[in-house]
């Protein structure tokens, strides 16, 4: 099977691809994950077909699977969009966040600390080689890899599947929180203290401080979003085609 191309740009690479529809989604998912596919952008499956050189039918496939996912949502007159969400909504998926990561951490370095630091200190590298380069995009995605190289090595394929969906909502909020800010928030110093405290405590197997350090982190992760006190969601529709060029920040 040949491989479908992303849409400008990398795919996740989590190693779940196995049909072309499940590519089509892949590719799909790294595009709005990227931010090269907006919130409230509808999807055309002619167009993306088009694209990515393929049928409509992996398409249609891949578009159920990402609405399954909460990444799309289905309307009668629109058709496929890239959902938006709202300031109780990421409130909601940042409690859920809070509920599982942490525990997940803990266990991970308590059954699997070496391996686990050192996958997730090369997606550090990669974090600060992308953030060297000036590309937002690898930077995400390196982070992003950084987070499920921890949590994946719980040992609970359920807690580690909530999590993938968790991580994809996760970016959906950034980008709509990049619209309350007026502008993505850098990788700073303060994050890269904070994911170089958890991959240390990870490698010494030290489960509690790590779940205590990961807790943290989501914290100052959901209070950077500056949530609007209205509860009201952004109006970031885009064209059909294309997102803008960078990401919406780590998190």
């Amino acid at each position: 099977m040949s491989a479908v191309p992303s849409i400008d740009g990398p795919a996740l690479a989590l190693g779940r691809v196995a049909t072309r529809s499940d590519l089509v989604a892949e590719s799909l998912r790294a595009a709005i994950l990227a931010g090269r596919l907006r919130p409230g952008q509808t999807l055309v499956e002619r167009h993306l077909a088009a694209m990515l050189g393929v049928s409509k039918t992996p398409v249609r496939e891949a578009l159920i699977a990402l609405t399954a996912s909460g990444l799309i949502v289905m309307s009668r007159h629109a058709g496929a969009v890239v959902r938006t969400l709202s300031a109780p909504e990421v409130r909601t998926i940042y409690e859920l966040r809070l509920l599982l990561e942490p525990w997940a951490v803990g266990r991970a370095a308590r059954r699997h600390g070496p391996a686990a630091a050192a996958e997730a200190r090369a997606a550090l590298d990669e974090a600060e080689a992308g953030a060297a380069a000036g590309d937002p995009v690898a930077v995400n995605l390196a982070n992003r890899r950084f987070h499920r190289a921890l949590y994946s090595r719980a040992d609970n394929e359920l807690v580690t599947a909530q999590l993938d969906r968790v991580q994809d909502l996760v970016a959906l909020a950034l980008q709509v929180a990049q619209v309350w800010r007026g502008g993505a928030r850098p990788f700073g110093q303060a994050e890269r203290a904070e994911h170089a405290g958890i991959v240390a405590a990870v490698a010494a197997g030290e489960s509690e401080r790590a779940e205590a350090l990961a807790r943290a982190h989501v914290e100052h992760a959901a209070a950077a979003l500056e949530l609007p006190p209205d509860g009201s969601g952004p109006d970031v529709a885009g064209p059909v085609a294309a997102g803008p060029p960078g990401g919406p920040g780590p998190a």
